[in-house]
């Protein structure tokens, strides 16, 4: 992969993320689920825009969450809602970042959902 095609795919990249936060904003009474998902890892918070903090945190770098990134993407869903609700959170914004709402961003929102979360 040539160097400028690499910066076409990062400049892509950051337009999707930027469409997709155009009209987003976590409040304190809705706060953002904002979801990262690299090659191997997933990583989710929930952050209040207004004050700038985050409420609740859920990665599985270090965790004995082995097998597919699906498996991990569910497994994270499921642990932001334990948290979110033990920190009084019920309802959110979803933040799918530069993803499409499909495969692991979906498994993960349908896990959460499970789990007790609404957005």
């Amino acid at each position: 992969m040539s160097q400028d095609s690499l910066a076409h795919k990062r400049f892509k990249m950051e337009q999707r993320r930027r469409r997709a936060r155009r009209n987003m904003h976590g409040t304190a009474d809705k706060p953002r689920l904002s979801v990262h998902i690299s090659n191997r890892q997933v990583s989710v918070q929930i952050i209040n825009d207004e004050s700038g903090r985050t409420l609740a945190y859920v990665t599985s770098v270090g965790k004995k969450t082995g097998g597919p990134l699906s498996d991990k993407a569910a497994w994270a869903g499921t642990e932001i809602a334990k948290k979110a609700l033990k920190a009084k959170v019920k309802k959110v914004v979803f933040d799918r970042g530069e993803r499409q709402y499909h495969g692991r961003v979906k498994k993960l929102a349908e896990s959460a959902r499970q789990g007790g979360l609404e957005f």
